[in-house]
């Protein structure tokens, strides 16, 4: 089975290069910390959602101080359009507050200090280490690249953590950080998580059983 998705794996590849040579990160942003903050923002809400809320923001908190430092009625209500708000908001305090204290207003560059931050897990962790310092430690599993790992056969999981492993086993790590952004916009332009006809989409092409692979996460095993 292994050599069979491995060998899969290098077409999905070699094919979402062509499609999308030039994919990457959605969220707008312009220091790491902003970066932390957009990602932190996007959790169940679109990207394109959050790229509205956070130019305002951004304007009004501009260092991590301004954000340990601020009225989270105030924060709210700036980002209030943007599910589970009040939740983000008070990891956003938090973590710019540890940020402030431990690290001296600095982001630290490493998986296990950036997880040990309110509101990061390991997906944020990926995004935040590749997009803002360059370092591939693993590859960001959000739904769309879930989704289709699922669909086209590379994993058996639906467990996030241990499909970023097998996605690390099947993908050399020079792609690990684009991959993630070319399965998002799979996802978004081509196959849509809706149930359609996908039979003469790309990839399906390359694996035509995943026209008949619809899931509920729910009732897959992990």
């Amino acid at each position: 089975m292994f050599l069979c998705r491995q060998s899969r794996a290098k077409n999905i590849a070699k094919k979402l290069a062509s499609l999308f040579p030039k994919a990457s990160i959605a969220l707008y942003f312009s220091t790491p910390w902003e970066l932390v903050v957009a990602v932190m923002l996007s959790a169940q809400t679109t990207d394109k959602k959050v790229n509205e809320v956070t130019p305002v923001l951004f304007k009004k908190y501009k260092t991590i101080k301004d954000y340990a430092l601020a009225d989270k009625k105030e924060l709210e209500r700036v980002i209030k359009s943007i599910g589970l708000y009040k939740t983000k908001a008070k990891n956003i305090i938090h973590c710019a507050d540890i940020l402030l204290k431990k690290y001296n207003g600095a982001l630290p560059h490493t998986m296990e200090e950036l997880t040990a931050l309110p509101g990061i897990g390991r997906k944020t962790a990926n995004i935040i280490l590749g997009n803002a310092f360059g370092i591939v430690e693993g590859i960001a599993v959000d739904t769309h690249v879930r989704r289709l790992a699922i669909k086209f056969d590379l994993t058996s999981s639906t467990n996030p953590d241990r499909i970023e492993k097998d996605l690390m086993e099947l993908f050399s790590k020079k792609e690990w950080l684009v991959l993630t952004y070319r399965f998002i916009e799979y996802g978004r332009t081509i196959c849509p998580a809706r149930k359609h006809d996908c039979s003469k989409h790309p990839l399906t092409k390359l694996y035509p059983p995943a026209a008949n692979i619809w899931f509920s996460p729910s009732k897959n095993k992990k």
